[in-house]
């Protein structure tokens, strides 16, 4: 995974430091690896990142960023991850998730429609919630642990090109020190 690149997107230590509606974040600043971009530290935030995205709670940043600290994962790509799931992939993914659920308890699946208001949280949310919550976790359980992996994967396969790149360079002649007494 390019550091340069992921750096440009994300704040360092410092600059939320600076900002005084964040300051409440500083016992997070004693954890270095939780700011650093390193492999183990930004696959375990694709894990924690990923999960979180796909647990059906508001405030799944929160979420992200308590598990992120615990498990010693890089908190603003956990945090960005969880945008997964935003307004517009929410119906599509939770719905996926959904049928995956019913596939997992193998019940069948219910016809139901979505509607904003409170009638249809404690009415229809009542018989889809379990399969719903099932697929959701189950989902963000093997979305998690695939990302590990694959962050793992990709950035051992960088490093290796950057490896077989340099040693494709031409070198550079040294300088040597020029001795005067030798003149």
């Amino acid at each position: 995974m390019p550091k340069k690149l992921l750096k440009r997107f994300f704040p360092s230590p410092e600059q939320i430091k600076a900002n005084k509606s964040l300051r409440f974040l500083s016992p997070l600043f004693a954890k270095p690896n939780l700011w650093h971009l390193n492999r183990r530290s930004v696959a375990r935030a694709f894990l924690v990142g990923l999960f979180a995205a796909f647990v059906p709670i508001p405030f799944q940043m929160v979420l992200a960023a308590l598990i992120a600290f615990y498990a010693n994962a890089n908190v603003p790509i956990s945090v960005g991850m969880v945008w997964l799931t935003n307004p517009i992939t929410i119906p599509p993914i939770y719905y996926a998730t959904y049928k995956f659920g019913t596939w997992i308890l193998n019940t069948p699946p219910r016809d139901f429609h979505i509607e904003i208001s409170l009638d249809w949280v404690l009415n229809e949310l009542g018989a889809v919630w379990e399969p719903l919550l099932v697929g959701c976790i189950t989902s963000g359980v093997l979305l998690g642990v695939a990302g590990y992996f694959l962050i793992h994967l990709f950035w051992r396969l960088h490093v290796l090109d950057n490896w077989k790149k340099r040693a494709l360079r031409p070198k550079k002649p040294r300088k040597t020190a020029v001795d005067p007494a030798a003149h």
